[in-house]
């Protein structure tokens, strides 16, 4: 059974990034640099595997010749450390949305600027969107081609064994998803001491092999790239395809600083993580001007055979790591859009009593397993899921730069004058690989989109969807003037006992109102809360709640939680009778279910409508949603008409 532990609280255990003493970057950095390797560098970290190999298995491959090997490599020393070093860790990782980062957040930051125009703001918001749509498609991809570029060490190591791959690639991958249920745990504490001795081992296989063939450092001038382009632009431009593998998990660095601060990760990527990407490419590619047929896959060919099955067992570890992190980042990015309301309710079970990030989506989870299997076994090797990779990748760097252009100039007020042409700079190299990969669509790279796009009219229809009933729901809405009319209506009976009303969407609950107006009857302990997300990660426990007396022996309580953070009433309650909410007696809770109808074509198309309903038919029902006992909970519903 799934282990869920119940709401973890900021105060009772760890203290959480919302809470006011929750200081990071005071605890020890370098125990938290050694927590994001485990963490954060996974995805990037087993790039070696596939990236470089994949020059020469492209569909648009390049010879091992010295100018090209010398060329894109070049191009591999300067991708890392514009978009990784630059890019990421000196300029989008101080975009924190108090304290978390990723392309949720980033998109919570820009919903919460105006913009003179409100299309401008719809328009950010939806590449916002489009880049969350983006994410999960790498996160079906990620697995898949990490685990499989491992396994296939054995195809070098024991060549009689390599008829096994796909079936041990599809064990390693059932047991990995099958494991989610319980949580990281303890297991979670091995992934950065693993990720250490992985890049501690990729960084001296990669300066044994410099050291046969030092010339290969000549390379890291920007001379190599630029003549590539120079001499052969077509062979170059298309290069960038398998190039852009270099800086895969690029995004993680961003999207998990609320996990560990900025400075720990800053400090991991300088210290370990660049050093070893960079001497384990260099190594690959000294390798292969030594020996051109080594091209078939550089990354197993450093190591002598006697360590090979050793490297393998360590690279399968390593991208089970990387995996693991990619599968808990859809976690959390579902999370945080269900919150934003991108996302039909579901099921969300919390792994951990101390840690509210530490989350299980059961939907989510199933519903990646049985891409990353179709992946595996449609596509059967690394070399054709590269296809598939960098679309997904290269366009989410689009959108990032796109938005923290926005930020820079809105929220830190950055001349124009400097993002102009830093922001150009960057659109041309990020529009360069996604041109780049766009010529690989044919060959894997209309999953991510088919993906992207089926999850973005998912996202904009739930999120519009919710908008238009919204304004229904204001229609049918009482106001607290009108609560205070009827109550001093004689026919208003008022019934023993304690009803709680909730509300995610209107200040007063229509539950609520409905049975006020319907049944002419109010109990005489009545709770009217509403439950609001706010645009910001956490919101801290003396800012969380507010009481108001509405009418007599009528409250009206207002939660406010932030994207990150669990929606547990119960829990809520009991923190509300310290404010004076009595809560004696039988306690029933009533929500309000709508029965959703589509009509016509105003507002959003009828088809999407259609969608709309059905996803909402299908979502968590509210009682589960609030974590209600089930036996105290009255339902009422109404057909909406939308």
């Amino acid at each position: 059974m799934s282990r869920n532990v119940g709401p973890p609280q900021a105060g009772a255990g760890e203290k959480q990034p919302g809470d006011a003493s929750y200081h990071p970057h005071k605890s020890n950095r370098r125990l938290l640099a050694l927590a994001a390797l485990g963490i954060v560098f996974g995805d990037i970290g087993t790039s070696p595997l596939y990236a470089f190999q994949t020059l020469f298995s492209d569909p648009h491959s390049i010879e091992p010749s010295p100018p090209l090997v010398m060329g894109s490599l070049s191009l591999i020393f300067w991708t890392i450390t514009l978009i990784v070093t630059v890019k990421y860790v000196l300029i989008v990782m101080h975009a924190d949305n108090d304290g978390e980062g990723g392309i949720m957040a980033l998109t919570a930051l820009t919903m919460r600027e105006r913009f003179k125009s409100p299309k401008t703001l719809a328009i950010l918001v939806g590449l916002g969107v489009l880049g969350a749509a983006l994410f999960y498609g790498d996160s079906m991809i990620t697995p898949a081609i990490s685990v499989l570029s491992a396994v296939e060490g054995i195809e070098i190591a024991a060549p009689d064994l390599a008829h096994l791959v796909l079936p041990i690639a599809l064990v390693i991958l059932t047991g990995l998803f099958a494991i989610q249920r319980f949580g990281t745990g303890v297991v979670g504490r091995l992934f950065g001491p693993v990720m250490l001795v992985w890049f501690v081992v990729i960084g001296v296989a990669g300066i044994a092999s410099i050291v046969g063939t030092p010339e290969i450092l000549k390379s890291i001038s920007p001379t190599y790239a630029i003549e590539f382009f120079v001499d052969d632009p077509l062979t170059a431009f298309l290069s960038l395809g398998a190039v852009i593998l270099c800086v895969t998990g690029a995004e993680a660095l961003y999207a998990d600083m609320g996990h560990l601060g900025a400075g720990p990760i800053r400090l991991a990527w300088f210290v370990v993580v660049t050093p070893a990407l960079y001497l384990n490419y260099m190594g690959q590619g000294a390798l292969v001007l030594r020996d051109p047929e080594a091209d078939v896959n550089p990354f197993y060919l450093l190591f002598p055979d006697s360590l090979q099955i050793a490297v393998v067992v360590l690279a399968t570890l390593a991208t089970i790591i990387a995996s693991q992190a990619v599968i808990t980042g859809a976690y959390s990015l579902t999370v945080q859009a269900m919150r934003l309301r991108f996302v039909p309710r579901m099921a969300v079970k919390h792994t951990s009593a101390k840690s509210m990030g530490e989350v299980y989506v059961p939907f989510v989870n199933w519903f990646i397993f049985i891409a990353v299997i179709g992946l595996v076994l449609g596509f059967r090797s690394s070399a054709n899921l590269s296809a598939a990779y960098g679309l997904a990748v290269s366009g989410t760097f689009v959108i990032t730069t796109i938005l923290i252009s926005v930020v820079a100039r809105q929220r830190w007020g950055v001349s124009m004058w400097i993002i102009v042409p830093v922001s150009v700079c960057f659109l041309i190299i990020d529009t360069a690989f996604f041109a780049a990969n766009m010529t690989k669509f044919f060959h894997g790279g209309y999953f991510p989109v088919i993906i992207a796009v089926v999850l973005f009219i998912i996202f904009t229809t739930w999120a519009q969807g919710r908008l238009l009933t919204k304004r229904r729901y204001e229609d049918m809405a009482m106001e607290p003037e009108q609560i205070r009319a009827a109550l001093e209506n004689t026919q208003v009976a008022r019934t023993p006992g304690t009803r709680v009303f909730l509300s995610l969407q209107t200040d007063v609950p229509l539950a609520f109102g409905m049975v006020l107006r319907n049944m002419h009857s109010a109990a005489e302990n009545t709770i009217l809360i509403s439950a609001l997300s706010e645009k910001v990660p956490f919101v801290q426990r003396e800012k969380r709640m507010t009481v108001e007396q509405v009418a007599p022996g009528i409250r009206h309580v207002t939660v406010r939680t932030g994207f990150m953070q669990p929606l547990w009433v119960p829990t809520d309650l009991v923190y509300a009778k310290k404010k004076g909410v009595d809560l004696t007696g039988d306690v029933t809770f009533i929500v309000y279910s709508p029965r959703i109808e589509a009509v016509g074509n105003h507002g959003m198309m009828k088809w999407r409508k259609e969608l709309f309903s059905f996803m909402s038919k299908n979502s968590r029902d509210p009682a589960r949603y609030f974590h209600l006992p089930e036996a105290h909970v009255v339902e009422v519903s109404s057909v909406v008409r939308i």
